[in-house]
Formats: C-alpha cells, sequence, structure tokens
C-alpha cells in the first residue's frame, strides 16, 4: 500500500460533546466536537426537549403564532362579511315594500 495515500489513524481521538460528555473512539482527526450525544439527545435521555443550532425552532414557533393571528382575523372578517350579506338579504326590495301596502 502507498503510505502517500493512507490517512493518519488516531486510536485515542478525543469526543467532546456541547453537553460537557467526553470519551475516546478511534478516527481520523485527534479532536472531534459534537453538538449532540448519546448522554443530552433526546431519544435517549426520555426529555422532551428541541434539538435546535440554527433557531428554526424559535422561528417557526413564531410563523406558527402569527398564523393563529391571522387565521382569528380572517374568521372575523368571514363574520362581519357574513353578517353584512345577511343584512342585505334582509331588507326588502321597492316590490315588496309597495306589495305590503296593498
Amino acid at each position: 500500500m502507498d503510505t502517500k495515500t493512507q490517512i493518519q489513524w488516531y486510536e485515542e481521538a478525543v469526543v467532546t460533546c456541547a453537553c460537557g460528555n467526553t470519551f475516546t473512539v478511534g478516527a481520523a482527526k485527534p479532536l472531534l466536537k459534537l453538538d449532540i450525544c448519546n448522554k443530552c439527545h433526546p431519544y435517549f435521555t426520555g426529555e422532551m426537549k428541541y434539538v435546535d443550532t440554527l433557531g428554526r425552532v424559535e422561528k417557526f414557533q413564531k410563523m406558527q403564532k402569527k398564523a393563529d393571528s391571522m387565521a382569528s382575523a380572517l374568521a372575523e372578517r368571514k363574520k362581519k362579511q357574513k353578517e353584512k350579506e345577511e343584512k342585505l338579504r334582509s331588507q326588502k326590495s321597492l316590490k315588496e315594500m309597495l306589495l305590503g301596502l296593498r
């Protein structure tokens, strides 16, 4: 085998998680940094928490609140439109008013 194309293997590569957990494994790099590991992942811990590094969860929650407020405003607008239509339907035409006088 050509030694120039072989990667260097580190038997004692240190893996560090964002939660503070560290352990050693064999890897091609001496230091590895993780965002989440088995000690802090919701699947393994059973906790309900959001794993978000780019702020996507907060962005989604903000959009969801905005959509809820828009839905309530739309429902109010539809209700007003329906009331307006009912008011127009309840008004009598000139012909109906004249027939009612007889």
